[in-house]
């Protein structure tokens, strides 16, 4: 939310904790985790299902904020990852704070706002983008999300940001789903070897029991075109936030 009249910038976050990235290439990094509230999509296993509130949280300036970080900070601390919600729905809040404050950083986002996310490319150190599956029941238009999405990773990939894609799948998840979504990111992009795609299986991981052998198989498909690698949500296998 931007102010007029000179008045600070503010956006409105749920929370703001310390734990270890589960997820994704910084995967047991100690990071910050700032989430912003409100969501542009509504994926059917959205676990922050209160961050699509846009009216959740508190409402905070980049100072403020900074301060909560440097409270947070520990000797391991790698890195910020803004996280949601959808925080590129924050983009001008989250530019003027790396302008200020240009902390080693990490977006996580759907990829659905290539423009918001252009304004980010020369502040950010590191992208999670997720890719969603018709399955996720994110949008009415399926087609037109993959679209977008397509255009953030070009973007990311020409900026040369240290990014991936992520993919959420379910034991119901087809190996030909994955497989077409990780053919037409190789039809349309090049260098996709600097965009490894990460299969994610939804937690909890008793909902894999006897049927783990799926996950062998869309990796083999999606490895026919993309780098693949599979990793759970480690964080919840801690138990930590």
């Amino acid at each position: 939310m931007q102010s007029n009249g000179g008045l600070k910038i503010k956006s409105r976050i749920s929370e703001i904790f310390s734990s270890i990235q589960g997820e994704g290439k910084l995967i047991g990094r100690r990071q910050v985790f700032v989430r912003f509230t409100g969501c542009n999509l509504n994926c059917n296993y959205c676990d922050t299902s209160l961050s699509r509130d846009p009216n959740y949280g508190e409402e905070i300036d980049i100072d403020s904020l900074y301060q909560k970080i440097s409270e947070l900070k520990t000797p391991d601390m790698h890195s910020i990852s803004f996280t949601g919600g959808e925080p590129l729905l924050h983009a001008d809040f989250i530019k003027d704070f790396l302008e200020k404050y240009p902390l080693t950083s990490m977006l996580e986002t759907n990829g659905s706002l290539p423009g918001e996310l252009a304004k980010l490319t020369k502040l950010v150190d590191y992208v999670s983008m997720d890719v969603k599956l018709p399955e996720h029941e994110a949008v009415s238009n399926w087609d037109d999300l993959l679209d977008q999405e397509i255009k953030s990773i070009k973007l990311l990939i020409e900026e040369g940001i240290n990014s991936y894609c992520k993919v959420v799948v379910h034991p119901s998840t087809t190996t030909e789903t994955v497989a077409l979504i990780a053919s037409r990111i190789r039809e349309e992009i090049k260098k996709t070897s600097q965009m490894p795609l990460i299969i994610q299986p939804i937690s909890p991981l008793e909902l894999w029991k006897g049927k783990t052998h799926k996950l062998l198989e869309i990796s083999e498909k999606a490895g026919k075109h993309l780098d693949v690698l599979t990793i759970p949500q480690v964080h919840k296998l801690l138990n930590l936030r």
